[in-house]
């Protein structure tokens, strides 16, 4: 049977990238479940017990061979896949076998690999995401000054401008950054600690040497790439970890959605595009449409990984004492799914903001139809300005506008407001200024020199942690 013929997992086949598919796989699970046995073995050597330098080169010339289908086969018989990975290991290692596993208990592998492929995954993910916000930033300042309609309860609302709403996106990823690094920063190594979590065995093993207990687990745990360990734990580090864990990650979704959201909004108004390719096919019926797809698959993926927050609860929740087995089976798919998941959408993220296209004259457009309407607090005050009455100016403008909003909604045509003001004896004495008054970059506020303020301030300074950032283009996976 080929792989074709059995279901494949889409978040590895076709969505996340090489890195991150390699860290869920079972070669560097098996493979670091060896590394762990033998970096026990060398801490309690250096403590004194009785473990030779021949059992540990042993062990570590097989590190890499693990025959994963002999273990699979070993499996199936006794039901345990870490019993079954230390019987094919100890096969492979005859002289070590007597000390490979010596106190430990099977999360001491298990938990330990997770919590390594957690802080690998932490640090594949984090800089894709200084990447799109690098990106993304490139976008804003180049569009800062660029008016186009803001929105509200998605109805045309005062001016804003593009670069400006490209920040709202790269707020929320900034959020997101310090949150999932928060999650990095603060893991810690669940360790040496036995069944239980009382060390209860390595305490036997070292004739109660308290000291020489606490420095095994301090060994490993610092060859295993962690500067503390939980110095409280059950059989398992606490699945609270988790929760804070794939939260941060379902976070990162939830700023995605937003972000793809908006663009797909302004592509159906023309107003902006993600890239699209050359050769790229939009629809099967339809040869002109540019759908936005990235975008589209971006938000669909995002709900996936969103719904994923709630398992880590229910799993928290749900561990009995110290520790039911009940959390085994979810925590394979959610962990590996919610990671598979976020480093999918940061591929897509990068891609879209390295080509995004902005088409000005539609924008422009957009706002002269509008704009009038904005307009008209300008051309009071400036009617006051010129020795007007505002009372009477409001009313004069109310029944323009009601007359230009009828040609509109009724009629289909054009917003005539400013002609209807420049014909209008009453407003003469400002005739002159109504051009200036409609000057769409009055209407901006300070929006360019937030953004001004915005990157040098919050984004320069995250993005001056992640100095190998490149330009290079991010392919999109089919």
């Amino acid at each position: 049977m080929d792989e074709y013929s059995t279901y494949r997992n889409p978040l590895s086949s076709r969505y996340a990238s090489d890195q991150m598919s390699y860290n869920f796989s079972d070669r560097k699970k098996f493979t670091t479940w060896r590394k762990l046995w033998l970096y026990l073995a060398k801490a309690s050597k250096e403590l004194g017990l009785d473990v030779t330098d021949g059992q540990i080169s042993e062990m570590e010339s097989h590190v890499d061979d693990v025959d994963i289908k002999a273990a699979d086969e070993e499996e199936r018989k006794i039901k345990h896949d870490v019993m079954a990975h230390l019987h094919v290991f100890a096969t492979q290692c005859p002289t070590a076998s007597p000390i490979i596993h010596l106190g430990a208990t099977s999360c001491y592998v298990g938990d330990n690999t997770d919590l390594i492929v957690i802080k690998d995954g932490l640090d594949i993910l984090l800089p894709k995401i200084a990447q799109t916000i690098s990106r993304l930033a490139k976008f804003a300042e180049e569009y800062k000054s660029m008016p186009t309609l803001g929105f509200t309860h998605l109805q045309a609302a005062q001016l804003t401008t593009v670069g400006k709403r490209a920040c709202l996106w790269i707020q929320d990823l900034l959020m997101d950054e310090m949150a999932i690094r928060t999650v990095r920063d603060n893991l810690r190594f669940r360790g040496v600690k036995g069944t239980t979590g009382t060390q209860a065995s390595f305490l036997q093993l070292f004739q109660g040497d308290h000291e020489k207990v606490k420095q095994l687990d301090r060994s490993v745990t610092k060859m295993a790439g962690f500067n503390r360990s939980f110095i409280i734990c059950g059989q398992t580090y606490t699945r609270k970890l988790d929760i804070e864990c794939v939260s941060a990650l379902s976070s990162l979704a939830a700023s995605v959605h937003k972000m793809c959201t908006d663009i797909r909004l302004l592509a159906s108004r023309k107003e902006m595009e993600e890239p699209f390719e050359k050769s790229q096919v939009g629809s099967s019926a339809m040869p002109y449409k540019r759908n936005p797809m990235r975008s589209e698959r971006c938000c669909s993926l995002a709900r996936h990984l969103i719904t994923l927050a709630a398992n880590p609860f229910h799993t928290a929740a749900n561990q009995w004492m110290e520790r039911t087995l009940d959390d085994s089976a979810n925590r394979r798919i959610t962990l590996a799914e919610a990671f598979l998941t976020a480093d999918a959408l940061l591929q897509m993220t990068q891609n879209i903001a390295q080509g995004l296209v902005v088409y000005p004259k539609v924008i422009e457009r957009y706002i002269q139809e509008e704009l009038p309407f904005m307009a008209t607090e300008n051309i009071i005050v400036a009617m006051v300005k010129a020795g007007g009455d505002r009372q009477e100016c409001h009313e004069q403008i109310r029944v323009l506008s009601q007359q230009a909003g009828n040609v509109v909604k009724q009629q289909g045509g054009n917003n005539d407001l400013v002609q209807r003001i420049g014909s209008c004896s009453y407003f003469q004495p400002i005739h002159g200024q109504i051009q200036c008054l409609l000057d769409p970059k009055t209407f901006i506020g300070r929006a360019p020199q937030q953004v001004d303020e915005f990157l040098q301030e919050e984004v320069a300074p995250v993005l001056a942690t992640y100095p190998r950032l490149t330009s290079n283009t991010v392919e999109f996976k089919v």
